[in-house]
């Protein structure tokens, strides 16, 4: 090699030795930040009444987790997470309450508000004390650098409310459509519901199927008489548009999908809580 092209070689590698060097530099490396420190309103237990539904149940608030890099404290914004669950479940309850709260160190529920987490979130029953805790979470971008404060309890006894669907007055329930062994009703007075497609009323608001064969990716209904198309419950969104597994229901809603896969499975409409579930055999 010519001195000229050594000289050349060798400046090329200390510009690419500086630029890696500049590289390294510009990197963001996370330092660290302070779990939320979270606090509330009330100790001990939350006082919960329906003649007191729109009065203040309960105030959380929490400090800034400071997030801190190597070029200083983060400008990012940080997303919070209430999680509210049932003491000993440590917070692997697949029916606690989440509540997503941006840019902001507190949250405040109406005793309605936090009497329906209970209810008809977490199921727990009226009338009776039950124990709960709540913890807050913070994130970065993409749920990142999950910091988790401490867990507040408390004893909370939910009030009964009022069915957020009004249960069938005929006090029956079926299901037809596509998805069933018999088909789509035709809707006369003649029709007989089949037994297979009869639901059991296990409580005033709750009803069950416990084995019904559906067909895939089909349509269905649930008729409170059945040869009648009087009155019916579907889904709260467009037709099809549910979870096949389960999802909310209301009056004249709309057509709901069964799961994709053909079998036998097991439907509860619970009225109380305004949502059905759909479980594989």
């Amino acid at each position: 090699m010519s001195t000229i092209n050594k000289l050349i070689a060798g400046l090329g590698l200390v510009v690419l030795t500086a630029s890696s060097c500049k590289k390294d530099e510009n990197k963001v490396f996370f330092e660290g930040g302070t779990p939320p420190v979270l606090t509330a309103s009330v100790t001990n237990s939350i006082p919960l009444a329906f003649a007191n539904s729109e009065k203040e149940g309960l105030v959380l608030n929490w400090t800034n987790p400071e997030y801190k890099f190597n070029t200083g404290t983060s400008s990012q914004n940080v997303s919070y997470l209430v999680e509210i669950d049932t003491v000993g479940a440590n917070f692997t309850n697949p029916n606690r309450q989440t509540i997503g709260v941006n840019n902001n160190l507190s949250v405040s529920m109406t005793q309605g508000t936090l009497n329906d987490y209970l209810l008809n979130q977490l199921v727990l029953k009226p009338s009776m004390e039950h124990n709960i805790e709540i913890r807050v979470k913070s994130s970065l971008a993409n749920s990142s650098v999950t910091l988790s404060s401490a867990s507040l309890k408390f004893k909370v006894t939910p009030y009964a409310i009022p069915p957020k669907v009004a249960p069938p007055a005929s006090g029956k329930l079926y299901v037809t459509g596509a998805a069933t062994p018999a088909g789509w009703q035709c809707g006369c007075p003649t029709d007989v519901a089949p037994a297979s497609q009869t639901f059991t009323q296990v409580s005033p608001t709750l009803y069950e199927i416990p084995n019904i064969v559906l067909n895939g990716g089909q349509s269905y209904l649930l008729l409170p008489v059945y040869g009648s198309w009087g009155a019916k419950y579907g889904f709260t969104g467009s037709n099809n548009g549910n979870n096949p597994n389960g999802d909310d229901f209301k009056a004249e809603g709309g057509d709901i999908i069964s799961p994709a896969a053909s079998g036998n499975y097991k439907i509860v409409v619970d009225f109380q809580r305004g949502k059905f579930t759909v479980t594989k055999l």
